[in-house]
């Protein structure tokens, strides 16, 4: 009798990523703590350096994140951690040694064009908002938010707008904190409800 069998093998399935996003927001998160630490006086200059390093640091996690998170399909995710590796990360890790050179060495800096990067940025942050609320109301939805709020706040102090800079600066610095504690808090709850299965940490 013939064998019918199909002697094609079973393609073996690809493996299944996990989610990096806690990652990302850790890094967020550290990068959120630092700039708070930094805008409202808690450091003092001479921490520039260390906090560019740190930066640069949450840099490459987040690229990681952003492939990742846009090879699953996550075009707002990826996106967002895409353009925040590359400007609030490594962009801002890189200023952070050149601004400290130029006040170590004397040298003049416009530090204004920060303040019209930063407007591009607030302005991307707004338009994009909504599309964190598509699924409702979510922590990291007001993490976003937070960080909107921030963001004007930092094109003041650099253009030197509106407010005094210290102001603008200590405002922007809390709510980087806020943003940062509801990051640490979101990718806890991420990992430790993912591992066990079911809602430990409760969250929106």
């Amino acid at each position: 009798m013939a064998d019918n069998t199909s002697s094609t093998p079973t393609p073996t399935p690809a493996p299944v990523w996990g989610n990096p996003t806690p990652a990302g927001l850790v890094a967020l998160a550290a990068a959120c703590f630092g700039f708070f630490a930094l805008l409202t006086g808690q450091v003092g200059a001479n921490a520039m350096p260390l906090l560019g390093a740190w930066l640069i640091g949450g840099a490459l996690i987040q690229t990681v994140v952003a492939l990742v998170d846009l090879k699953g399909g996550n075009q707002v995710g990826g996106s967002t951690f895409l353009y925040f590796t590359g400007f609030f990360m490594l962009a801002s890790g890189i200023e952070q040694f050149v601004k400290y050179s130029a006040i170590t060495e004397g040298a003049p800096l416009d530090g204004r064009i920060d303040g019209w990067f930063w407007l591009a940025i607030t302005i991307v942050v707004w338009l994009w908002l909504p599309a964190f609320y598509a699924k409702g109301v979510t922590l990291l939805a007001l993490i976003v938010t937070v960080i909107g709020v921030a963001a004007p706040f930092l094109v003041c102090a650099d253009l030197n707008i509106l407010f005094a800079p210290a102001t603008s600066k200590a405002i922007a610095g809390w709510a980087l904190l806020v943003a940062g504690v509801g990051g640490i808090y979101l990718g806890a709850a991420q990992i430790v409800n993912g591992a066990f299965g079911k809602k430990v940490y409760p969250v929106l």
